[in-house]
């Protein structure tokens, strides 16, 4: 392929394109490539970081180089040692950056030490490098990232509490019956859970943290803080070239930005009004990306037909995650679609209370909607494949079976 393309990140998105097409990838950070959705495994001691790797390049990556500066008109990019890349396509794959709250004792970029988020490798290794068993960690945060990191520091021995500002863990994904179940499984492996509990401010000496302060007043001693308030689109390099940016950089379905020889993708991109900041879609449109602009070095053509260039119109994001420990210690989750009824939905609900398994679906009409399923996992496969395919469901079969370990299959 002659054409020059440059990638821009070296995450889930940029990584996969880099994989499949000859490119020129730029990573800020030193390490290879790696699954980020390991990380809390990494932290808990149970992989090494050399097992979260992804599959190699198909070109050396440029490791540990920072792009500061795109220039359209002369199709360079400009990294902080100074050198320039030159382009013909580029691909901004730059991925997501921690929400910093505004907290008393936060100044500025720069953290007290103790004080860590948790989004990279580096992140993972430097809090391994401060807990032990007996230390006290607080988790700001009771997402899908602050419930991970939570499991993870108890796994290592450390005496953790995890605040949630909002009435339940994990409320963008899980309803109030599956957000009990999590919470009782993290508070039976020595979590301490802190709903409605919003943080205020942070206690250092000379420099290190010592203590959360709460709202309320009340105060959390801390060796260790973990900053687990969500995440943003890194846009800054695309904002300051001039490109179209709302909250993501914003692409049309074939990924190019408002400038036609820039693309984005992954945690960065917004494609129809949505930004998804998970794996799946991701890794979709780096494929889709991959496959039109191979199209285009074959000389594939752009109008309809056969011959019609690669499209992405989104993708329904399923969210999985797994609570791991020893084989009877583990807990897995998933969740997809809406998981809150509105008037008029059917609603089928199955608690095992002896295994701590809970399955939810929402059907609206003949279409599946939404579901939960919390320790049991075996109908979900079924089940997402419904819902992404937005399948109609068959009139004859009980809306229970869709429950059943074949998912009505």
């Amino acid at each position: 392929m002659s054409t020059r393309i440059v990638v821009v990140g070296g995450g889930t998105a940029g990584a996969r394109l880099a994989q499949r097409l000859p490119v020129t990838l730029l990573g800020e950070e030193p390490h290879a490539p790696y699954n980020r959705v390991l990380l809390a495994d990494v932290l808990a001691g149970r992989y090494g970081p050399e097992v979260i790797a992804l599959p190699g390049t198909r070109e050396p990556a440029r490791l540990g180089v920072r792009a500061v500066r795109i220039d359209r008109a002369a199709r360079t990019v400009e990294c902080a040692d100074g050198s320039l890349v030159g382009y013909d396509r580029l691909v901004l794959a730059t991925g997501s950056a921690p929400v910093l709250p505004p907290l008393r004792g936060l100044r500025g970029a720069e953290l007290p030490a103790g004080v860590h988020p948790f989004r990279t490798l580096d992140d993972c290794l430097a809090l391994q490098a401060l807990v032990r068993p007996g230390t006290r960690a607080v988790v700001v945060g009771g997402g899908l990232l602050g419930v991970s990191a939570a499991r993870a520091l108890a796994a290592l021995g450390a005496e953790v509490v995890l605040t949630q500002q909002g009435e339940h863990l994990m409320e963008g994904q899980l309803d109030r019956t599956s957000s009990a179940l999590l919470q009782e499984h993290l508070e039976a492996r020595g979590v301490e859970v802190h709903t409605e509990c919003r943080v205020s401010g942070l206690r250092r000496h000379q420099g290190a943290v010592t203590a959360v302060e709460l709202a309320d007043g009340y105060v959390l001693d801390a060796d260790v803080v973990i900053l687990a308030c969500g995440v943003r689109p890194r846009v800054a390099l695309a904002r300051e070239a001039g490109l179209d940016v709302r909250r993501g950089i914003v692409v049309d379905d074939e990924l190019r930005t408002s400038d036609p020889r820039i693309h984005a993708i992954g945690d960065c991109a917004e494609h129809r009004d949505r930004v998804y900041g998970l794996a799946g879609p991701a890794l979709d449109q780096a494929d889709v990306l991959a496959d039109l602009l191979a199209a285009e070095a074959d000389g594939g053509g752009r109008g309809t037909g056969p011959l019609a260039a690669p499209r992405y119109t989104g993708t329904r994001a399923l969210t999985r995650l797994t609570l791991s420990g020893p084989a009877a210690d583990t807990l897995d989750l998933a969740t997809f679609g809406e998981t809150t009824p509105t008037p008029g939905d059917d609603v089928v609900q199955l608690t095992d209370a002896t295994r701590r398994a809970y399955r939810k679906v929402v059907v609206r009409g003949d279409r599946l909607v939404g579901g939960v399923l919390l320790g049991d996992l075996a109908s979900v496969g079924t089940l997402a494949r419904t819902w992404e395919g937005d399948e109609a469901l068959p009139e004859d079969a009980p809306l229970l079976h869709l429950l059943s370990h074949d998912g009505g299959s």
